[in-house]
């Protein structure tokens, strides 16, 4: 519908206030209330929601007269709710958490401390369900603190509860006519996909006059001036608190999503049954996963006993094991899942005091963590042996049960090795009645994520550049005989030496390999210069568009111009510089850095666009802006300097040793349960790991223990070792999926997946040209002694 602004009286406003109004009253139905007992205050989320208690509850602040107010909110809340206690400290109020054994003890507690004539308010916050674990508390306590037969302090006063509801409604119904709790925060997003940015605060009708507002916005006042302070806010709670214009036309999908619920399913109690019976089913399976010798391949985090919808949500939160019990990091449990193309949940998931809690984790820990780098959100999932998070998976209307399967699937395959050793149960008789086998969406594949669109044509052969001491004397591209290519990828230890160079001017496109090549401040002359962005100005990667793989940039610096060729296109050149004065920047993101370019012009995106099948751009990082690297090396760079990188990951260089290249090829053209044989070359290894450079004369992984190398002329600190994704399962000449490289990978090295390590230059005099050699000698330092 045309919607005008609800604040307006003309007749199309007038409509759309109408058409709000009707859809508060279909929330508070969906809620079994009336606009009688509770309203309805939209806002930007449940965030915003909670916020919005925490700002106008009416606080009394500790005095020397009386104790003041206290906020008490369970630990397994939300970071959103626990983040209100910095409110309540601006007003000089007592905050406590309240471990959940506690709350669960307090029955009775509270009584002694009730005092009829003492009015001071206090507010307690729990959630209905824990988005940690899915441990659903009991909706009694509303009633009981508010009586004071459950106090979560002994204080004397009033109590006013937030029940936060905002995980357990998107699957289970919620009755505030039996259960009425003072505010209540909800998400709209989680109950129907969408809109984002869509909540409200119900507020029961006895304690909306108790609210104090400091700020008014448009449409809250019933009269003001602004020469003096006065106002009068409207007298309905909705007006007096929604600042501005609300998202109305957000607000008036929210009818069609109760519709739309409503006729799929049955409603609310339809949906907590079929929820449950998927929890139960996939629990039951997960739990009972054990590897030969009889330790089991999951640790499940809950309360629960996963006995009921009453105790327990369609959340389960655990963490994978080895066959001796340890940990398997859950960074590295997401990056196998997304093979699986299932996508997982992992870390502490806004709940660090149900994760501190169920890992076993002390405030000390959680500091030391964030002093090793941690922060909310990364993929640092082992610190000294213990997990900083977890796995979850959860279950709403739409998730079936192949879904369930296929996860079940996916672990049984990847840490049992033995997709036919323990098959995935199949459903009982009793769950068969409740769970649905079909669904509108897409469950997650199965097996290989091979895609069907990625061409499977002939790869023509690498091409090489040869160079003269001068880029001026630059000769033309010529091919690396055969036989010198297989007397480089023998992997026999001898003269620690370069075997191979490569650089990948387009990021995430292929290789371009070369004898001899300049160096420059932020690494090989023009590597990763340019990148692929979709119509959002976004990146685009092999992750996203695995046939960007056969995508082969050719740079002629004779010419001065990049080539870009691809089976079946024309080919197309890009100047390596442009025209300072006529380019137009603009920026993007690379890995969370802002960084400024300019767009290659429409030639070449149109031919990109023809070739991805969707609407592509080449953008080139500008030469007026410098991107710093967020690590430095230790020593060869004076203080505050900072090292320049192009458009990379995280270093200059990637290198890769051929020792450690023919250990994982071993392992994976071994034979394995089933008899089958896999084939994969070592080029076709190191072709997937993208790496700058190749070595060969040392042992395998022995590059992991190197502190700095030089290589000929030029020195190198090493940075650490590369944690790798699931791009190395992109077969770089066909752009095909494969997950044995990643799965054995990860078999092999343990906790992280690392393959490769960052160089950074520690020195660099570009006064004269540079240049990295095939050929040259390779003198690496060790970590703790001396040159290997």
């Amino acid at each position: 519908m045309k919607g005008g602004n609800p604040h307006s009286q003309n007749i199309t406003s007038k409509l759309t206030h109408d058409t709000v109004e009707q859809v508060r009253y279909r929330v508070l139905t969906h809620f079994h209330t009336t606009p009688e007992d509770y309203s309805v205050i939209f806002t930007a989320g449940s965030t915003a929601a909670l916020r919005l208690v925490a700002e106008t509850f009416p606080w009394v602040s500790r005095s020397p007269e009386n104790s003041g107010s206290h906020f008490c909110y369970l630990t397994d809340n939300h970071t959103s709710v626990v983040g209100m206690r910095t409110v309540a400290a601006t007003m000089n109020v007592t905050s406590t958490p309240v471990k959940p054994e506690d709350m669960w003890s307090a029955e009775g507690k509270g009584a002694g401390a009730c005092d009829p004539d003492c009015q001071l308010p206090h507010l307690f916050c729990y959630p209905a369900q824990s988005n940690f674990s899915g441990t659903r508390y009991p909706l009694s306590w509303i009633d009981e603190v508010k009586s004071g037969q459950r106090s979560p302090v002994r204080a004397p006063g009033k109590w006013f509860v937030l029940l936060d509801a905002a995980s357990y409604v998107s699957t289970s119904p919620l009755d505030l006519s039996a259960h009425q709790a003072d505010f209540i925060p909800i998400s709209f997003y989680k109950i129907f996909g969408l809109p984002t940015g869509l909540g409200a605060l119900l507020v029961n009708k006895r304690v909306a006059p108790l609210l104090r507002k400091g700020y008014f916005g448009g449409g809250t006042a019933a009269v003001y001036l602004a020469g003096e302070d006065f106002y009068i806010p409207r007298s309905s709670v909705a007006e007096r608190f929604e600042d501005g214009t609300i998202s109305f036309l957000d607000v008036i999908a929210l009818k069609h999503g109760f519709d739309v619920l409503e006729r799929l399913t049955g409603g609310m109690v339809n949906i907590q049954q079929h929820t449950f019976a998927l929890l139960h089913f996939t629990h039951s399976a997960l739990s009972s996963l054990r590897y030969p010798n009889g330790a089991p391949v999951v640790r499940i985090y809950g309360d629960s006993g996963f006995s009921s919808p009453d105790v327990q949500g369609p959340i389960i939160n655990f963490n994978v094991l080895d066959d001796a019990g340890k940990i398997i990091g859950y960074s590295q449990v997401d990056k196998m899942a997304s093979l699986y193309n299932i996508h997982l949940r992992t870390g502490c998931f806004c709940n660090l005091g149900a994760c501190q809690r169920h890992l076993g984790l002390s405030e000390e820990m959680v500091k030391k963590h964030f002093q090793a780098g941690h922060v909310c959100g990364d993929d640092v999932d082992i610190i000294d042996g213990r997990p900083t998070g977890s796995v979850r998976i959860s279950f709403g209307y739409m998730s079936t049960l192949e879904d369930a399967q296929a996860f079940l699937r996916f672990i049984s395959t990847i840490y049992l090795r033995s997709p036919g050793g323990q098959p995935v149960p199949q459903a009982s008789t009793s769950d068969t009645g409740v769970l649905s086998s079909k669904s509108d969406c897409q469950s997650p594949q199965e097996g290989p994520c091979a895609d069907p669109a990625v061409s499977s044509g002939s790869y023509p052969d690498i091409n090489t550049v040869d160079l003269d001491l001068s880029q001026s004397k630059a000769s033309s591209i010529q091919p690396i005989p055969q036989e010198k290519v297989a007397g480089i990828l023998n992997g026999d230890l001898g003269s620690h030496i370069v075997t191979n160079i490569y650089l990948y001017p387009i990021k995430s496109c292929a290789a371009f390999e070369v004898t001899k090549w300049p160096v420059g401040s932020q690494g090989l002359l023009y590597d990763r210069s340019w990148m692929v962005v979709n119509h959002n100005g976004v990146c685009l990667s092999q992750k996203q568009e695995p046939r960007l793989c056969l995508i082969q940039p050719c740079i002629d610096l004779q010419q001065k111009v990049m080539v870009i060729k691809a089976e079946g296109m024309e080919p197309i050149q890009v100047p390596l510089e442009e025209d300072g004065e006529r380019t137009q920047i603009c920026q993007s993101r690379v890995c969370a850095d802002r960084v400024n370019t300019y767009d290659c012009g429409e030639n070449v995106s149109r031919w990109l666009s023809k070739f991805c099948g969707r609407p592509c751009h080449l953008i080139k990082q500008s030469p007026h802006f410098q991107r710093n690297a967020k690590k430095t090396p230790k020593q060869g760079h004076p203080p505050g300097t900072a090292v320049a990188l192009s458009l990379v990951n995280e270093a200059q260089y990637l290198l890769v040793n051929t020792s450690s290249v023919l250990e994982l090829q071993q392992q994976l053209n071994a034979s394995d349960e089933r008899g089958k044989e896999e084939s994969f070359s070592v080029k076709d290894l190191i072709s997937r790991f993208r790496a700058n450079i190749i070595t060969k004369g040392a042992r395998a992984f022995e590059e992991e223990q190197w502190d700095e190398i030089s290589i000929g002329s030029l020195h190198f600190q090493v940075l650490g070792p590369c944690h790798r994704c699931q791009m190395i399962c992109i077969d770089q000449k066909t752009g095909q999926r494969n997950q044995d490289v990643f799965q054995k990978l990860s078999e092999s090295r343990g906790r992280k997946v690392n393959f490769g390590v960052y160089l950074m230059h520690s020195s660099l005099d570009l006064s004269s040209p540079c240049f990295l050699s095939v050929g040259s000698e390779v003198l690496p330092v060790l970590k703790d002694c001396g040159v290997s």
